[in-house]
C-alpha cells in the first residue's frame, strides 16, 4: 500500500469515527445518499439532502483536501493532480451497490 494511500484510509477511518447515533460514511454510502467522484471528493447523490448528509460530505471534503494539499507538495505536483489520481482510485474500489458519478454526470450503481 502506498504512503498516499495509507494517509486516505487514515483521514477516511477519522472521518468515520463519529457517534454512534450520527450517520457513518459507510452508512450513507450503502444508503444511496452520496458516492464517490472521478474528481477524489464525495458527492451528494439524492435530490435534496439533509443537513446531516450535506455536513458529512463537507467534512469528510475538507479533510480529503487538505491530504491531497499535502500528499501533492510531497510529490511535487500540483493538487489538482492528485485530486484526479486519488478519485480514479476511489471509483475503482468503490464496491459493487455503492453510487460512483460518471464522467458525464450521472450516478450509477455500481
Amino acid at each position: 500500500m502506498t504512503s498516499t494511500l495509507k494517509a486516505l484510509g487514515i483521514a477516511l477511518l477519522l472521518a468515520t469515527s463519529t457517534p454512534l447515533w450520527a450517520l457513518s460514511l459507510d452508512d450513507a454510502k450503502q444508503q444511496g445518499l452520496i458516492g464517490e467522484q472521478s474528481n477524489g471528493y464525495l458527492g451528494v447523490v439524492v435530490d435534496s439532502p439533509s443537513a446531516e448528509v450535506r455536513s458529512l460530505v463537507d467534512s469528510i471534503n475538507e479533510q480529503r483536501r487538505s491530504l491531497y494539499i499535502e500528499k501533492a507538495e510531497q510529490a511535487g505536483v500540483k493538487p489538482q493532480i492528485m485530486e484526479l489520481r486519488m478519485g480514479e482510485r476511489l471509483l475503482e474500489r468503490a464496491p459493487n451497490g455503492e453510487f460512483v458519478r460518471t464522467p458525464d454526470g450521472r450516478w450509477v450503481r455500481k
